[in-house]
């Protein structure tokens, strides 16, 4: 009982990741990529269907499979999410130009993410 308890709260889990990973896509303070990194070990543990389809998609599965393997990113994903990153962060201080203070929180919320993603151990693309 216990372990079917924790297999389908870890599936829940994970498609909630997911989600929360999709949506990430279109909003700057979101993260994607943690979300589905997470939602990958979730599903390690509880669903070896959801976690090959993961490792499987066309567009993530080879970042999440590289993360899987070496706790690495590519270098052209790196530069892509750096990119991607200081864009999005930059159209939301753009929106919120009568709002110092969270143009502010924005600014230290991007230097912290940019931080954190320049640290990532790199592979060759």
């Amino acid at each position: 009982m216990k372990k079917n308890f924790q297999k389908y709260l870890f599936i829940t889990l994970g498609w909630i990741c997911v989600l929360l990973g999709i949506i990430g896509i279109v909003l700057p303070l979101l993260p994607t990529t943690p979300f589905m990194i997470l939602a990958l070990g979730l599903f390690a543990r509880s669903s070896p269907r959801f976690h090959k389809m993961l490792l499987d998609n066309r567009y993530i599965g080879k970042d999440l499979q590289r993360w899987e393997d070496s706790k690495s990113i590519s270098k052209k994903s790196k530069r892509r999410a750096i990119a991607i990153t200081v864009v999005t962060f930059a159209i939301s201080i753009a929106v919120l130009y009568q709002k110092p203070a969270l143009q502010i929180m924005l600014v230290g919320l991007c230097a912290i993410l940019l931080t954190y993603m320049w640290r990532l151990k790199e592979t060759p693309s």
